[in-house]
C-alpha cells in the first residue's frame, strides 16, 4: 500500500475494511485499477490538490488457484507532494460479473 502511496493509517483502514472480506475465500483475484477507472470516475476538487491517489481494488473470491501473470503497479505508483487527495476502495466481483482470460495448461 505504501507503493501505492497510502500512508500507514490509510493502508491499515484499508486492510482492516478488505480482509474480513476475503479471508474467508479459498483464494482471492486481486487487481488494482488503474487510468482506465481514474477516466471513468473522473474527480474534479477545487482547489486542484497537488497530488491524487486513488487506490481502487478489484477482487473476485476463487476456489481454485488461478496463474496469472503478476500485476505492474508501477503506473500506479504515487509520491505525494503538498496538498493531498487519498481515495481508496474496491469492488467484489462474481463469476458472472467477472470478464478476465485465463488459457488452461496444456
Amino acid at each position: 500500500m505504501a507503493y501505492l502511496g497510502l500512508n500507514r493509517r490509510e493502508a491499515n483502514e484499508f486492510i482492516m475494511y478488505w480482509l474480513p472480506r476475503m479471508e474467508s475465500n479459498p483464494y482471492n483475484f486481486v487487481h488494482f485499477a488503474g487510468k482506465s477507472y481514474e477516466e471513468m470516475a473522473e474527480l474534479i476538487i477545487d482547489p486542484k490538490p497537488e497530488t491524487v491517489i486513488r487506490v481502487m481494488m478489484l477482487t473476485l473470491p476463487l476456489q481454485h488457484n488461478m496463474h496469472m501473470p503478476e500485476q505492474d503497479l508501477s503506473p500506479l505508483k504515487k509520491e505525494r507532494k503538498g496538498y493531498t487527495v487519498v481515495e481508496w476502495g474496491g469492488s467484489v466481483l462474481n463469476a458472472k460479473t467477472a470478464i478476465y482470460n485465463h488459457k488452461s495448461p496444456d
